[in-house]
């Protein structure tokens, strides 16, 4: 799942006549980059939640032919953040891991992991090695994570277990997990979970995803940071960002 619903406000005056999955960097979107990137890792059925200027990114797969991938699209009418706006794309993965256990008969694949990316981020993180990571360890998520200047951390244990959140340096730590050391690090907007998190999704409405993660680690679930500090990253989120990110592209930084 590709997550391209918000209005992409720190963009402006890019994003005031196109929705930020439109916004281009060398001659690319910021779409086209991202299902590009997925597609080089065997990625072949996406969905793409959708608010701002939503029939823009609809006309632009059409025209695109889809980019020869299996695509559908979440219309968000009220923006649900990252915890609603996945809850509303369930059915997405549900019907078709119901429909591939049903015709193979083998209940294991009801566990395969779905991908989720913000479009507003561009990376080199090795998502084999983050799914096989997930995999290994029965996780419910995975989220990557480097160690890196936020306004907002998440707090893991030397198990790399998400034990709570922290805003900024000197916040008042909210754990929901008892630890004796701490990791503060930022996530980086790529998260690997199982489909057995979707039922577990009791928030309504609009929501973060990290609250309910917290939540689920609060009951024993395993939430888990993936360190992505040795790979390419960059937040797309000012064009100031988009910049440094052509620069990075035309020097090979990250392809």
């Amino acid at each position: 799942m590709i997550l391209a619903a918000g209005l992409g406000t720190r963009l402006r005056p890019l994003t005031d006549n196109r929705p930020k999955a439109l916004v281009e960097i060398s001659g690319r979107t910021l779409l086209e980059i991202t299902l590009s990137r997925l597609r080089s890792f065997g990625t072949r059925e996406v969905i793409i939640n959708v608010h701002h200027f939503a029939d823009m990114i609809v006309d632009y797969l059409k025209a695109k032919k889809k980019f020869g991938m299996r695509i559908e699209v979440s219309r968000e009418d009220v923006l649900l953040d990252t915890g609603g706006g996945l809850k509303k794309a369930a059915w997405f993965f549900l019907e078709d891991f119901s429909r591939s256990a049903s015709s193979t008969g083998d209940s294991r694949r009801l566990d395969l992991p779905i991908l989720l990316h913000n479009v507003d981020v561009i990376s080199n993180i090795d998502l084999h090695r983050m799914i096989q990571f997930h995999m290994k360890n029965h996780a419910l998520a995975t989220l990557a994570v480097r160690d890196r200047e936020t306004s907002r951390y998440l707090l893991f244990n030397d198990q790399l277990q998400l034990c709570g959140r922290r805003a900024g340096r000197d916040g008042k730590p909210e754990l929901v997990r008892s630890s004796q050391h701490l990791q503060p690090l930022a996530f980086s907007g790529i998260h690997v979970i199982s489909p057995r998190l979707l039922p577990m999704l009791t928030e309504e409405g609009t929501f973060s995803i990290i609250p309910s993660y917290l939540r689920l680690a609060a009951q024993g679930e395993n939430i888990l940071a993936f360190r992505a500090d040795e790979y390419y990253w960059r937040d797309l989120g000012r064009p100031d960002d988009l910049a440094q990110a052509a620069h990075d592209l035309q020097q090979k930084v990250v392809l």
